[in-house]
């Protein structure tokens, strides 16, 4: 098998691994394999990187995960592990051996070079640091490859070229797990409430959209809808946008992921936007198929507010729950009018029920006792 093709197939199984965090067993063992590495590891964390937090980790050997390895690596050796202030300050996407991340004496007398990293493998390994814009940084850790010779030019290739797409897969599974749509299929994401997620088929044009979408979509809050085509308000974000889009679908070669961010409204976070390219059968017989995933993610958006929670809590009537919490959840008069085919003069109306039963008179009033309520469900 060539190195493109390998590195066709990891993409392919990436993909898949995007809706299920399953996959990514299979996945990690295709880039050990065509990688010639004898296993490798996944951390992610958050915080400042002279303060990162790790939230998750993986160790995998040739598609066996390791949980033991990743316990007894948290809780014994990674408070002692001299090269953690190093790594954090490496530039992003830098691939450096693991050994040069010791000191000379280090390399001596180190628990976590001597005795972790020999039995996991690791010694002649590599390490990488991955930034994301979210504030999120991605440790990936290469364990020792399968021949005496060491690394290779062409393994070397690989592994850079994959990182990109490592970055994206992290990403959006990161996404689904704050929508809370893990494990979930492209149409079953159409549910969701807490993304946006547009479906465009093999031509690019969008297919189907779930509300949250569609609300972004109608308000031009950062993506536009232009006759089916997905878009953009500023010429270069469009341009951007549609770049990210033929990438996932060209007509000859492999698929690929993207993300950009797109500016919204004065005061609003700007718009994560993943592209994701779904795998559609060489041969259908010209079926209409989902072709193309995006996901439009606010970074700072608050958890989705339950409105028969605050209609129960409040005691208001269905229509007045909703308004109360849409109004919580940022939107305008104007948008909430918009967004449930009523007339401006009809929110007010309800609005001043809200006001009249909550002894209340101001919009901000509202928002706060809402909010409140979210707060402690």
């Amino acid at each position: 098998m060539s190195d493109q093709d390998a590195f066709d197939r990891i993409l392919a199984s990436l993909h898949t691994a995007m809706l299920d965090e399953d996959q990514w067993a299979a996945t990690s063992a295709l880039i050990d394999e065509a990688c010639g590495m004898a296993g490798n590891t996944l951390l992610v964390g958050t915080g400042p990187k002279d303060d990162i937090e790790v939230t998750c980790a993986g160790f995998y050997y040739r598609g066996q995960r390791r949980a033991d390895l990743e316990r007894e690596y948290l809780e014994v050796y990674h408070p002692i592990d001299e090269r953690v202030p190093r790594f954090r300050q490496l530039p992003d996407s830098q691939i450096v051996p693991i050994a040069s991340l010791y000191t000379a004496e280090e390399l001596k007398t180190s628990p976590v070079y001597n005795e972790a990293l020999r039995r996991y493998r690791g010694q002649a390994g590599l390490n990488v640091r991955l930034a994301e814009p979210e504030g999120f940084h991605i440790a990936w850790g290469v364990a020792d490859p399968v021949t005496p010779e060491g690394w290779t030019a062409p393994q070397l290739t690989l592994l850079r070229g994959l990182l990109p797409h490592l970055r994206h897969f992290v990403q959006v599974r990161q996404a689904l797990a704050r929508a809370e749509a893990q494990g979930t299929s492209a149409t079953a994401l159409l549910d969701t409430t807490q993304i946006g997620v547009i479906h465009l088929d093999r031509r690019g044009r969008i297919m189907a959209a779930n509300d949250r979408a569609l609300d972004f979509l109608r308000r031009g809050d950062g993506v536009t809808d232009q006759d089916g085509v997905l878009g953009a308000l500023a010429p270069v974000d469009h341009a951007r946008l549609g770049q990210l889009i033929a990438a996932a679908l060209p007509a000859a070669g492999t698929p690929v992921s993207g993300s950009m961010l797109l500016p919204r409204a004065a005061g609003l976070s700007r718009l994560v936007v993943h592209v994701k390219p779904v795998g559609i059968k060489q041969f259908d017989f010209g079926a209409q198929r989902v072709a193309v995933l995006v996901l439009l993610v606010e970074p700072d958006r608050p958890p989705r507010i339950d409105p028969g929670l605050v209609a129960t809590t409040l005691g208001l009537t269905p229509a007045e729950s909703h308004v109360a919490v849409q109004l919580a959840e940022g939107r305008t008069v104007r948008d909430i009018a918009a967004t449930t085919g009523r007339q401006e003069g009809s929110v007010h109306w309800l609005l001043r029920r809200i006001y009249t039963k909550q002894g209340i008179s101001r919009q901000v009033d509202l928002v706060r006792l809402v909010l409140s309520i979210a707060e402690f469900a």
